[in-house]
């Protein structure tokens, strides 16, 4: 039985994909006068944000391994954390390729991100002395690709 989508619904409601489509066929055709521009708006906004997001997280999962590295004596994990920091610094490098502007919102956020990761290693390692600051360079591509722990 064929499933009944009240009237009043638009395509954004009903089917997500399928108002993609469609809006990707109204913005090649050129067809401004039957865009739903709200909801495009709503979607572009999401967009930028979503980057931000995953930004924010990668960060604070760098920050968290780094300081593990570097402060947590567990030879047994040193690779594993290691793994994550290339992996991590690899996904935020590509995220600043697509999207450069992102380099200044890293900036912006990286102490607050700092400490937000210092509360789950200080959590997590009770025993274990960490700086309540960010004790290196922060140009973004050091923290990229800097080995902190080698320094030590």
């Amino acid at each position: 039985m064929a499933e009944i989508i009240p009237k009043n619904d638009t395509l954004y409601e009903q089917d997500f994909v399928a108002w993609c489509e469609d809006t990707v066929a109204k913005l090649k055709k050129r067809d401004i006068d039957h865009l739903d521009f709200d909801n495009l708006i709503e979607e572009i906004e999401s967009l930028g944000r979503s980057d931000r997001r995953e930004l924010r997280n990668r960060l604070m999962v760098l920050f968290a391994h780094i300081l593990k590295r570097m402060y947590v004596n567990s030879s047994e994990n040193f690779n594993g954390w290691e793994l994550t920091i290339i992996e991590q610094r690899r996904q935020i490098r590509y995220l600043l390729e697509d999207s450069p502007s992102l380099k200044s919102y890293l900036a912006e956020i990286l102490a607050k991100v700092y400490a937000n990761a210092l509360e789950s290693v200080r959590f997590e390692y009770k025993q274990t002395e960490f700086p309540d600051t960010w004790q290196f360079d922060v140009q973004t591509d050091v923290l990229l690709s800097k080995k902190y722990w080698e320094e030590q």
